[in-house]
C-alpha cells in the first residue's frame, strides 16, 4: 500500500506546479467549463424559442437530448482515460467550436433554409456528448495530479462544476445577452472554453503530452480562437445579410430591448411592417382591417374610459380614440420601447395617427397581468391585444384566472374582447381561449374576420411567407351577465371594411367552426403551447 501511494505520487512529481495547486487549477478549468457549457444550453433554449416559438417545448427538446447524450459522451470518455489530458483537451477545443458557433448556425439555417429544428437536435445532441465526456477525463486528471478518496475528488468536481454553472447561468441573462447579443456571446464564451482547456493541458499536463500531441493541441486551440474570433468580428455583416433574408431589403430599425428583438421594415402605410421576435405583428397593408375587427364591436356600449392592454403601436388605441364619448384610454404595454418607436418613428407614428400627442392616452409600462391585479378602476371597454397565445411566455395573459382579473376591471355594462388567434389554422388554440373566457365567468360571443397577412401569428413569419393567404383572424367579444351582441355603435366613425352585416356574417362563420368541450386554460394548466 506504502509503495502504492509514493508511485502514485511520484507520478504528479512530474506536473510543474504542487499537488495542491495542480489540483486547484484543475477545479478551477472545471469551473470555467461549466459556465460555458451552462451558457450553450441557454442560449440553444433561448435562440430555438425566438426562431421556432414556444419556449417550453424548445426548452424541452434542448434539455432533454442533452442529458440523454450527456450519459453517452460519459460511455464513450472511458476509452480516453488512458491518455486523459490530450482527449480533455480535444473535447474542450471542440466543444469550444461547436457550442460556440451554435447560435450562427442555427441562425443561418433559419434564415436561409427557412428550418432551424434539425439544427437545433443536432447541436445539442453534440454538446451533450462533449460535456458528458468532461467529468471522466477530469475526474482521471484531478487523480492524477493529487490523489484522494474517490468521494472527495468526486464531491471536489460537482463543487465546481455547479458553482460554475451558476455563474453561466447568471451570466447569460443579465450579461452576455444584453451586452453581447446571441451571436458574439456564444462566439466570445466558444473562445473562453477553448482558451481555459487548452491552458490547463498545456501546461499543468504538459509532460504528460508526447511532442506530437502537443502540437496538435496547440494547432487544434489556435485554428478554434481564430475561427471563433473571425467570426466575432463579422458577426454584424453576417446579422445585417441573415436580417435581409428574414425581413427583406427595406429594414429601417433594429432594436434588442430587455423584452424581445423589435424590427421595422418600410417606410409608408403600404410598406411598414413591425416585427417583434420574428413575428409579424403589424402589416400597414392589412392592419386596418384587424384593428376595426378588434376594436369597433367592443365600443358598441358604453366606452367612457378604455383599457388597452398591449398594442403599444398605437393602432388599437387609434381606432378607440376615433370617437368623441371617450374620455380617458388607458394602455399598458410591457416593452417601453415599443410605445417609444410608436411615438418617435415618423411612419410608424403617422399610422397610428399620432395618438401619443391625444391627452386623453395614458401610456404605462408593465405586465398586463401584474397590474390588473393592483386594481385600477373600473372600464367600460376592455380591449386584449396581446401576442399570441401560442407563445409560452403569453399564456398566462390567455388563461381563466387572467380573465377574472378583467371581468373584475369590467364596470357595470362593460364589455371585453380578445383576439384569439387563427379559429381554422389554430382551432385548438382559439376555442380555448374562448373556454377559459367562460370559465371566469364571462358570456362570450366569437367571431372571425378574414384577413390576407400571416400576422399576430406563435412562430416566427418569413419575409416569402407574408403574402400567403390565410384563414383570417380570431376574436372572442364578452360581457358579464349576458352574452353581448355583435354590432357596431349608432355613433361609430365611418370604417374601411367593418359593417353591421360583415360582423354578423363573423360570427356565424366562428359558430360554425366550434370545438365543443375545450377545456380552459389556468396557470397550473396551460393549454396552447402543446398545439402543433
Amino acid at each position: 500500500m506504502i509503495d502504492q501511494q509514493v508511485s502514485l505520487r511520484g507520478g504528479a512529481a512530474r506536473l510543474p506546479v504542487r499537488p495542491r495547486t495542480g489540483r486547484y487549477l484543475v477545479l478551477a478549468a472545471v469551473f470555467v467549463c461549466a459556465a460555458c457549457g451552462l451558457v450553450y444550453e441557454l442560449e440553444l433554449v433561448a435562440l430555438a424559442s425566438y426562431l421556432i416559438g414556444d419556449s417550453v417545448t424548445q426548452a424541452s427538446v434542448v434539455l432533454s437530448v442533452m442529458v440523454f447524450a450527456m450519459g453517452i459522451g460519459s460511455l464513450l470518455a472511458k476509452r480516453l482515460c488512458s491518455r486523459a489530458a490530450v482527449g480533455f483537451g480535444l473535447i474542450e477545443a471542440a466543444l469550444a467550436l461547436i457550442g460556440g458557433s451554435s447560435a450562427l448556425v442555427l441562425y443561418a439555417a433559419f434564415a436561409w433554409i427557412g428550418e432551424s429544428r434539425y439544427a437545433l437536435v443536432g447541436f445539442s445532441l453534440a454538446i451533450g456528448v462533449l460535456i458528458g465526456a468532461e467529468i471522466p477525463l477530469l475526474m482521471t486528471l484531478i487523480q492524477r495530479v493529487d490523489r484522494q478518496d474517490a468521494g472527495g475528488a468526486v464531491a471536489d468536481l460537482f463543487a465546481a462544476d455547479y458553482v460554475g454553472a451558476l455563474v453561466g447561468g447568471l451570466a447569460f441573462p443579465f450579461l452576455l445577452l444584453p451586452m453581447l447579443g446571441q451571436l458574439t456571446g456564444a462566439l466570445l464564451t466558444g473562445a473562453v472554453n477553448a482558451a481555459a482547456g487548452g491552458a490547463l493541458v498545456l501546461w499543468v499536463f504538459r509532460r504528460d503530452l508526447t511532442g506530437r500531441s502537443r502540437w496538435l493541441l496547440i494547432a487544434a486551440n489556435v485554428t478554434v480562437i481564430a475561427v471563433l474570433a473571425t467570426a466575432a468580428v463579422l458577426a454584424d455583416d453576417f446579422e445585417r445579410a441573415a436580417r435581409r433574408a428574414v425581413y427583406g431589403d427595406r429594414v429601417r430599425v433594429v432594436m434588442q430591448t430587455g423584452v424581445q428583438e423589435v424590427v421595422l421594415t418600410g417606410a409608408g402605410r403600404s410598406s411598414l411592417d413591425l416585427y417583434l421576435d420574428g413575428r409579424l405583428r403589424v402589416s400597414s397593408r392589412d392592419e386596418s382591417r384587424y384593428h376595426e375587427a378588434l376594436v369597433h364591436p367592443v365600443m358598441n356600449g358604453p366606452h367612457v374610459r378604455v383599457l388597452i392592454l398591449g398594442g403599444g403601436d398605437g393602432l388599437a388605441a387609434r381606432e378607440v380614440l376615433r370617437y368623441p364619448g371617450v374620455r380617458s384610454v388607458t394602455l399598458v404595454e410591457l416593452d417601453p420601447a415599443v410605445t417609444r418607436l410608436a411615438r418617435t418613428d415618423q411612419a410608424l407614428s403617422a399610422l397610428n395617427a399620432h395618438v401619443y400627442r391625444d391627452p386623453r392616452l395614458t401610456a404605462v409600462t408593465g405586465d398586463a397581468f401584474t397590474w390588473l391585479r393592483a386594481a385600477h378602476g373600473h372600464y367600460d371597454a376592455v380591449i386584449s391585444d396581446l401576442p399570441d397565445p401560442g407563445i409560452s411566455a403569453s399564456t398566462k395573459l390567455y388563461s381563466a384566472e387572467f380573465y377574472g382579473l378583467v371581468a373584475e376591471a369590467l364596470a357595470p355594462g362593460g364589455r371585453l374582447v380578445v383576439h384569439g388567434g387563427p379559429p381554422v389554422g389554430r382551432a385548438h388554440t382559439f376555442w380555448t381561449v374562448e373556454a377559459s373566457m367562460r370559465a371566469a365567468g364571462l358570456r362570450t360571443r366569437p367571431y372571425r374576420v378574414s384577413g390576407r397577412y400571416a400576422g399576430f401569428t406563435a412562430g416566427p413569419d418569413r419575409t416569402k411567407s407574408r403574402a400567403t393567404v390565410v384563414h383570417g383572424w380570431g376574436f372572442v367579444l364578452a360581457a358579464l351577465g349576458r352574452a353581448p351582441a355583435l354590432g357596431l355603435d349608432p355613433g361609430a366613425p365611418e370604417l374601411k371594411s367593418l359593417t353591421e352585416p360583415a360582423l354578423r356574417e363573423a360570427g356565424r362563420r366562428a359558430e360554425s367552426g366550434r370545438l365543443p368541450g375545450q377545456a380552459p386554460s389556468t396557470l397550473v394548466h396551460p393549454r396552447y403551447w402543446d398545439e402543433p
